[in-house]
């Protein structure tokens, strides 16, 4: 055996110095390449580049794989972000994969506390309500408005204002009641993250900040590690020029991949000896758990943002016909006794204008306070800790595609820069070994 490996030692070429520059170069060419990666992932967010002519015609009949290359599908040549330029489809990939399985819209809603945004909503609306009434009535109905005797419009005044709890909990109670039919936190969180890539990118970027730095520098030590196997292949064939090009390929490649499989993998704890075995990523489940958690609480379910998806998103008639319904009754008990002067003094029909203003317009104003930016972080702190709570209790499977949805689709485009760059690197060791 001894002999044999001796016989095939002495046929290798003589070993030259310059060989041995082999594996710090492929360490540091795959330090660059992971590092140019990433960046790749995320930046930039708008798309760089021109357009193509003929390149839109052609696009559909290109291989699936090209045609998700960024801007291609609209004829043009150059680079978005993978994950920005496909904001909309990873917000909903991010809430499928983690929002979704940890509480429900009723959960979020409940620990939002309605009881306690009802609160804020009259303390709020108290000092404003009459400079509301006064603007909204002699904005819409200035005739009418004027026309009604001081004593009326101080009573009317008054009433309303005394109604505003009793608004602000019907709102609420009706909202909650009816949740699942007025608010969709998955549009909700679509449309926020696809207005908002930088977001997105943070999502990401905070809660993987280890792993992504564990994946650029392990370009280095792996690259190192397998350019070693590099020079022995070299000898073996004769230093022929296209030993280490192709090396450069299968190092790359290898790279990434072996990087990538390490921070998801083993999803279990794996005993070899006296060592324990798990996916990075996983290991670090609770401090993930409540970065995410702030991120989201903070960020997307806010008081402000379900309170604009009410108002504005795709059910937004459903929930202003709602709150206009529950807004409607104390409006007429508040104008009750007041009704008479009223009507007298502008008709019936022109009365009728008045309440349906009020009730009408009621329904931004109501929400109008929710804006508070100081609310909102007092709010956020029961849906981070249900969050975090949530997320630290997923098992692993779960857990993992909190960061692995941001790759999984294209880790392929990841690895195969690895290999392209490798490819590159493997000719500029051939350069160095052949003219240093």
């Amino acid at each position: 055996m001894i002999s044999s490996i001796d016989g095939l030692a002495a046929a290798l070429p003589a070993l030259r110095w310059n060989l041995i520059l082999i594996p710090p170069i492929t360490g540091i060419i795959g330090y660059v390449t992971n590092w140019v990666g990433i960046r790749l992932l995320f930046h930039p967010l708008e798309f760089r580049g021109f357009r193509m002519p003929g390149l839109k015609q052609l696009a559909p009949m290109l291989p699936m794989r090209v045609q998700q290359i960024p801007g291609v599908m609209e004829g043009k040549l150059g680079w978005q972000g993978i994950i920005p330029s496909r904001s909309a489809k990873m917000g909903s990939v991010a809430y499928d994969a983690s929002i979704a399985k940890l509480a429900t819209q009723q959960e979020f809603y409940e620990r939002l506390d309605p009881d306690r945004i009802s609160q804020h909503m009259v303390a709020q609306s108290r000092e404003n309500v009459h400079a509301y009434v006064d603007d909204l009535l002699g904005r819409e109905q200035p005739v009418v408005w004027n026309s009604v005797p001081s004593g009326a419009r101080q009573f009317v005044h008054t009433q309303i204002e005394e109604q505003l709890p009793t608004v602000a909990d019907r709102i609420m109670k009706t909202t909650a009641e009816n949740i699942d039919e007025v608010l969709s936190l998955k549009l909700m969180t679509i449309d926020y993250l696809d207005n908002h890539p930088e977001l997105l990118n943070r999502m990401f970027l905070e809660v993987g900040d280890e792993e992504l730095t564990f994946l650029v520098n392990s370009g280095f030590y792996f690259g190192t590690l397998l350019g070693v196997f590099s020079i022995p292949m070299f000898l073996f064939f004769n230093q022929a020029w296209w030993v280490l090009p192709v090396s450069g390929v299968l190092v790359g490649y290898f790279t990434n991949y072996i990087a990538i499989k390490a921070i998801f993998n083993p999803q279990e704890p794996v005993e070899i000896g006296p060592f324990t075995l798990q996916g990075l990523f996983i290991q670090r489940q609770d401090e993930v758990a409540e970065r995410y958690g702030e991120i989201v609480a903070e960020e997307i379910i806010t008081v402000e943002n379900v309170a604009q998806n009410l108002l504005y998103g795709n059910r937004s008639d459903r929930t202003r016909r709602m709150i206009e319904e529950a807004i409607r009754p104390a409006l007429d008990e508040a104008l009750g006794l007041a009704a008479p002067v009223v009507r007298v003094a502008t008709g019936d029909r022109r009365y009728e204008k008045i309440r349906d203003a009020l009730a009408t317009e009621g329904v931004e104003y109501a929400l109008e306070p929710l804006q508070d930016a100081d609310f909102n972080r007092e709010r956020s702190i029961p849906v981070k800790k249900l969050i975090a709570n949530r997320m630290q209790e997923l098992p692993p499977q779960d857990f993992t595609m909190t960061l692995r949805s941001a790759f999984k689709e294209d880790e392929w485009l990841l690895i195969g820069i690895g290999a392209a760059l490798g490819f590159v690197a493997g000719w500029i060791q051939l350069l160095v070994v052949t003219t240093v």
